[in-house]
């Protein structure tokens, strides 16, 4: 299986592309991207939510707005690709492909 590294918005799941500006918001629900939430270190079990807060001067929050944090890194996690795209024509059922996917036998039980 394929895999890759992505990083997704900690509030919605959309995907972001890297490296993240320090003024960067989500296109799809708006939130600041260089913040806590975002970081790599964000921990709530931590002290002050932060696995590397022995060098922060003082508590950073809320912990979803953009700070000027010079620890940031964004998380990114790796995701297994787990299927592979399939042509579809203009029915919706696959080219070239088996007539008893899934679907298909779904839909087969109320015919």
């Amino acid at each position: 299986m394929a895999a890759h590294e992505v990083c997704r918005c900690a509030r919605c799941g959309n995907l972001l592309a890297l490296p993240i500006a320090d003024d960067s918001r989500c296109a799809k629900c708006g939130v600041d991207l260089h913040s806590c939430v975002q970081c790599v270190s964000f921990d709530t079990s931590a002290r002050w939510e932060c696995t590397k807060s022995d060098r922060l001067p003082a508590r950073v929050a809320p912990k979803d707005v953009r700070n000027s944090c010079t620890m940031y890194e964004p998380r990114t996690t790796i995701e297994r690709q787990t299927s592979t795209p399939q042509n579809r024509d203009a029915g919706g059922t696959s080219s070239g492909g088996s007539s008893n996917s899934a679907k298909q036998a779904f839909d087969d039980l109320f015919k």
